[in-house]
């Protein structure tokens, strides 16, 4: 399949990133493309799903990195695993030489290796430009339930209709389930036996990036983890201080120690990115540099200077990405300046082991096991959020009243617009049409 009918066919099919923002994946690909490389690092503690992913669906996953190779002209396809995924390992080292464009690139145990312009420098030692995109340096970043995703368009003409979810923590049962796009929290807690406890709060997403959630709250094309977590444990603690209370800490308490800065993943790679000096910038008022600010755009937000690196409590992430936030809210747009453009000296004795990072994040006790399993259930309604990824929400074309089967393109962006098509992943009637989603009941 050539590029044009490929990035057509990714469109159609609904496919975005199923594991970070959910960047429209046609969007992605490139003729200008050397490298395409699979993401399979998992990047948050206690998330299961790429891991299994690539074991038990080895052969399509392979395939489809294939097929955007060669779609796109690139010279290869690095296929990146943890080296603690040894099942994984095993499936690909069994298979991929069958794959003449794919090679194998084990990466270390560390976080983020999944964020993107990590994993670009762990695998081809290029370095990113800040704020600029991977096909700068010639490389795609694919994720693994995305290829699989592909695979399936590709091969059967079949639209994204369901999302694996690891759900994990103070459940009965830990498990992956493959469900229809559009449940609630509620049914993916069902699935796991219920809570265990009544004393629990719910995070939607990963324990470094994810958001607080409720039950009512619903799975899109990017939700890849619940987790039940206790009230008490350090990333449910820092998510319920108000900004205030961050602020009035980082005046009172900063020691301008500079491990946030030193442990930047970011810094580590020459990124102008200085929490240390955004920190003693907002806490003693500074406003005759603005450096410190503008540089908090090249933050990625991955969280490890508050969950990891800071030794007082304070929450650096929290505050840049509300600083953020606001300058983008003012319309200021992201510094065009360069980085150092080389990796820090001492970036691999810094790198920070994940298994520490699940120890210093007190989740040590839910670090096991969660097996892959079908829907366990059968599901009666589902409501179809309109916007489910980065770009324009999608315009409705059913109306209240229609009959629509599994599938069936329901919604999909405004012509020209960056986004997908949406698909309705139960059969049923359409019972809501609204600005924000469809709901479909069987």
């Amino acid at each position: 399949m050539n590029l044009v009918d490929m990035k057509k066919a990714l469109f159609d099919g609904g496919i975005v990133g199923a594991g970070g923002a959910g960047f429209p994946t046609y969007a992605k690909l490139s003729d200008q493309a050397e490298t395409v490389i699979l993401n399979c690092a998992e990047c948050e503690p206690l998330i299961k799903v790429d891991r299994q992913l690539m074991t038990d669906h080895v052969i399509e996953v392979l395939s489809g990195m294939q097929m955007l190779v060669e779609a796109m002209g690139a010279k290869e396809g690095i296929i990146a695993v943890k080296k603690s995924y040894t099942a994984s390992i095993e499936a690909i080292n069994s298979n991929i030489g069958s794959y003449k464009s794919l090679r194998l690139h084990i990466l270390p145990d560390i976080y983020p290796a999944g964020d993107e312009v990590v994993l670009i420098y762990e695998t081809t030692k290029k370095i990113v430009p800040q704020g600029k995109i991977p096909i700068m340096v010639g490389c795609v970043v694919v994720n693994v339930e995305t290829v699989l995703n592909t695979y399936n368009k590709v091969t059967s003409d079949t639209n994204v209709v369901s999302k694996f979810v690891t759900v994990a923590g103070l459940v009965n049962h830990p498990v992956t389930v493959e469900v229809p796009v559009g449940i609630t929290v509620k049914d993916l807690i069902d699935m796991a036996g219920g809570v265990s406890t009544e004393e629990h709060v719910l995070l939607m997403g990963g324990p470094m990036t994810g958001r607080i959630c409720s039950q009512n709250d619903i799975v899109t094309k990017t939700t890849k983890a619940l987790l039940v977590l206790p009230p008490t444990c350090p990333p449910i603690e820092k998510r319920q201080r108000t900004i205030k209370h961050n602020l009035r800490n980082a005046m009172s308490v900063c020691s301008q120690c500079s491990m946030c800065t030193t442990l930047c993943p970011r810094n580590l790679l020459g990124q102008s990115i200085k929490p240390h000096e955004f920190m003693r910038a907002i806490a003693n008022g500074i406003t005759d540099n603005v450096e410190p600010y503008l540089n908090s755009f090249f933050c990625c937000s991955c969280g490890l200077c508050e969950m990891y690196s800071c030794h007082q409590d304070l929450s650096p992430r929290r505050l840049l990405d509300e600083y953020k936030g606001r300058l983008r809210a003012k319309g200021v747009k992201i510094p065009d300046k360069q980085g150092k453009g080389v990796a820090d000296s001492m970036r691999e004795e810094r790198r920070v082991p994940e298994h520490r990072l699940v120890n210093r994040l007190g989740l040590h006790s839910f670090d096991i096991p969660a097996p892959m399993s079908g829907c366990p259930k059968e599901i009666q309604e589902v409501k179809l959020m309109l916007r489910q990824n980065i770009g324009a929400p999608c315009v409705p074309a059913v109306k209240v009243g229609d009959t629509v089967t599994v599938g069936q393109q329901v919604a999909a962006p405004p012509e020209g617009a960056l986004g997908t098509c949406l698909h309705a992943s139960i059969a049923g009637k359409v019972t809501a049409v609204t600005d924000n989603y469809i709901s479909v009941h069987a």
